[in-house]
This record gives structure tokens, sequence and C-alpha cells, in this order.
């Protein structure tokens, strides 16, 4: 049986998703796994340094996972990120 999450844990992913940055970052690895900073950047049409801060966020967060390829690093959302996509999915259409 999972054991529940305390309310510190729960902060921690809900703070890593509370901005709208991160929440369009998230979407757009949802769409694309394995995207680099690059792609997102190109993506969202948003400086570099925000988004590899975004992106730094989200990973401590522990809603992407990233993967490294060389000089490239990949992204890709972790199980909490997924399930946090499902979340926003469902929000955004209610």
């Amino acid at each position: 049986m999972k054991s529940l999450k305390s309310a510190k844990q729960m902060e921690r992913h809900i703070k890593g998703v509370a901005n709208h940055h991160r929440i369009s970052i998230l979407f757009a690895v949802a769409r694309r796994e394995g995207m680099t900073l690059e792609d997102i950047v190109e993506e969202l049409d948003v400086n570099e340094k925000t988004v590899g801060e975004h992106t730094r966020r989200l990973h401590t967060a522990g809603l992407l996972d990233k993967r490294y390829r060389g000089r490239f690093v990949e992204h890709m959302l972790s199980p909490y990120g997924k399930m946090f996509i499902r979340f926003l999915q469902s929000f955004r259409r209610s």
C-alpha cells in the first residue's frame, strides 16, 4: 500500500507548477517528450535563461526528468508530471 504524501511534499509539487511559464513547458514536453532546452525556447518563444530556470524548478519539484545526451539535455515528464498534466488538461476543459 502506498503511503500518503505529507502536506509539505504536496506543496513542493504544487509550487513547482505555480507559474504560467512552467505550465506552458509541461504542456510542450507532454506533446513531445525528449525536448531540449533549445526546442522549448523555440516552441514557446521565451528567453533561454527563463526557460532554463523554469525547467530547473520543474525538475527540482519532481515534475520533469532529464536525460543527458552528449551536450544536450532532453526533458520528459516524470510520473508526477504526467499526473499534473492530466489534472491541468481536465482543469483547462472545466
